[in-house]
């Protein structure tokens, strides 16, 4: 399939596809024409790769699944590896959210004095 019939088949772009070739996630030959052609089981290594990444992980995560990506990956149990990538990932994401909290808690203060405490902080 041709990478227009892939990124429709899988819900993406074409541009997203060719990212996750560049990322060494997916493969293509060329034809004759120069068009990249795929083969119709890259489908579900794209559906999964964009399940991973939906789940929060990059596509350097992303890498370390590598081997499992041609199959069920919301299923299969998760190596070693690939757990202590998710839970970094986490730790990663946790840490954002509390600065994030933390800026907007400041935010709100600032304004709260402003509106005459209209605005509260969140826990």
């Amino acid at each position: 399939m041709r990478i227009g019939e892939l990124a429709k088949a899988t819900g993406t772009t074409a541009r997203a596809l060719r990212h996750y070739e560049e990322a060494g996630l997916i493969a293509s030959e060329r034809a004759a024409n120069g068009y990249r052609v795929f083969d119709e089981r890259m489908a579900v290594r794209v559906r999964n790769i964009r399940h991973l990444l939906g789940a929060g992980l990059t596509l350097e995560d992303v890498q370390v699944f590598l081997p499992c990506l041609d199959g069920d990956v919301s299923a299969a149990p998760p190596s070693d590896r690939g757990l202590r990538v998710a839970l970094d990932r986490l730790a990663v994401l946790d840490a954002r959210i509390a600065a994030q909290t933390e800026a907007r808690n400041r935010l709100a203060a600032a304004l709260g004095e402003r509106a005459g405490g209209r605005i509260r902080p969140v826990a």
